[in-house]
């Protein structure tokens, strides 16, 4: 079972000054758990946009983090750039992407702007999902005036009152809003002219405010010298990248302009892009004859996406998967050992046995790969019979049941990294001498893949209610323990 995941996208206003953008790098990736997976400067705009995603708690550290930087190295009375802006941290989004609802990021967005306003002295501002008043879901409408105007409004404009944090602006770092959202899209159409009124034109025609299209705010600069639209598309699943861009050619065609290209600023789900490709070819089913999805099905997830899980600060996967993992390499090592010993004349006598170990190496390799993924299951199934109310009736049987079959899982791994333990004995004593190292290796992941087997099962049965219930799966834990020491 996958670690819930969510998108955090913080705008900082700064897309100029390269230390400031790598002290920001740092204060994210600095964070257990996140994985960053973009950065994008503007120095037109001079603002830049990072992208991460990471568990739900570590999202929250890794934001504050770098609003903290964003504070101490980012003067707004020192800024000027086309994008609006009130904040050095201007705006940070949470994004539901995996295993997480929109309500929970909601609680994150809440949990994030009374942390930075108590800790940064920042007025903060509850925008879109999050919002606390209907006229503050729109972040445009929170920005309006920017800075200087807001700093001018706040403290004595109750319609300016921020959720959390003090009445008046901070003095450099300004204001910041904070929220939730689905995925929005940062989509920007060069024009091939350079009057920004044209520009400004085809963007009121556009956005939903002005009657245009759903789910699309827009408005008009020049950047280096050129008109651009810049678009958030607040719905791609309403208002694709496709129909926008089909909505912005086709007005600037009426006034003789053409489109030079457009950006996304950040990320997009690939959907985007691909349904933009399919509606230009006419293809009603793109995503059936895409090669690398398919490939990347039959390869499973990788080993460093594994490994970033495993380190990202959930609860699964955890040491119980880790151990079948553990037992895995084992096997893999004593498997390799035995293939290095089978057809070498040198080791003729050993051929009958060495075969031997060889199919049992891969049937246990086989066997504990799968624990990995039952192991973090298992879990799952504990994490929700805990979910019922304590006074539901059903409550303790099936967390009982739950915890019974979450010690049996460990207990099979328990059983394979016994039996490997003694294969790689055996093979480091009749195999290849070459490969000698390699069943030592081999020997001690058995060792400690048992150790960690036989813990998880001991944690599952202490925690049973009636611990009588898996006194044998324990019994049996530590006697496999006893007779591999």
């Amino acid at each position: 079972m996958r670690a819930p995941l969510v998108e955090c996208v913080p705008n900082f206003s700064e897309g100029r000054d390269a230390a400031t953008m790598e002290a920001l790098r740092r204060a994210l990736t600095g964070v257990p758990g996140v994985r960053l997976l973009d950065v994008q400067a503007d120095p037109a705009h001079n603002r830049s946009v990072f992208t991460f995603v990471a568990p739900p708690d570590a999202s929250v550290v890794a934001a504050l983090a770098a609003m903290r930087v964003a504070t101490e190295r980012i003067d707004l009375t020192r800024h000027s750039g086309e994008h609006p802006r009130m904040g050095a941290t201007d705006v940070v989004p949470f994004v539901p992407v995996r295993d997480v609802t929109m309500d929970d990021c909601v609680a994150l967005a809440r949990r994030l702007a009374e942390r930075a306003a108590a800790e940064l002295q920042i007025p903060i501002y509850l925008y879109a999902k999050a919002a606390t008043r209907p006229e503050r879901e729109r972040l445009p409408d929170i920005r309006k005036g920017e800075f200087e105007g807001l700093r001018e409004r706040i403290g004595k404009d109750p319609a300016a009152d921020p959720d959390f944090g003090p009445k008046r602006i901070h003095r450099t770092a300004g204001a910041t809003a904070i929220g939730a959202r689905p995925f929005l899209v940062a989509f920007n159409i060069y024009l091939d002219a350079s009057d920004v009124a044209i520009a400004k034109d085809i963007a009121k025609r556009i956005r939903t405010s002005s009657g245009g299209l759903p789910a699309v705010q827009a408005s008009g600069f020049e950047v280096a010298g050129k008109a651009q639209v810049s678009m958030n598309l607040l719905d791609i699943d309403v208002t694709s990248p496709a129909t926008v861009f089909a909505a912005v050619e086709s007005a600037a065609r009426q006034r003789s302009v053409g489109i030079l290209k457009s950006e996304v600023v950040g990320l997009v789900p690939e959907r985007a892009v691909l349904d933009a490709g399919a509606a230009s070819l006419k293809l009603p089913d793109p995503g059936a004859h895409l090669l690398e999805p398919k490939i990347r099905a039959v390869e499973g997830p990788t080993l460093d996406g594994w490994l970033d899980e495993l380190a990202g600060g959930g609860p699964v996967p955890g040491g119980g998967s880790a151990a079948a993992l553990a037992g895995a390499l084992a096997a893999a090592l004593v498997a390799m050992v035995a293939r290095l010993t089978v057809g070498r004349k040198a080791y003729a006598g050993a051929q009958p046995r060495a075969a031997e170990i060889l199919a049992e190496a891969d049937a246990l390799r086989a066997q504990l790969r799968r624990l990995v993924d039952d192991d973090a299951a298992a879990y799952a199934k504990v994490s929700a019979a805990y979910r019922l109310p304590k006074d539901d009736p059903r409550r303790a049987q099936a967390a009982g049941e739950a915890l019974v079959g979450a010690a049996q899982t460990p207990l099979a791994m328990a059983r394979g990294a016994a039996r490997l333990l003694a294969l790689a004995r055996e093979i480091g004593a009749i195999g290849n001498r070459n490969a000698r190292s390699d069943a030592l290796v081999g020997e001690e992941l058995a060792r400690a893949a048992l150790a960690g087997a036989v813990e998880n099962v001991r944690v599952n049965v202490e925690s049973l209610s009636e611990p009588g219930l898996g006194k044998s799966l324990l019994e049996e834990a530590e006697q496999l323990e006893r007779e591999a020491s």
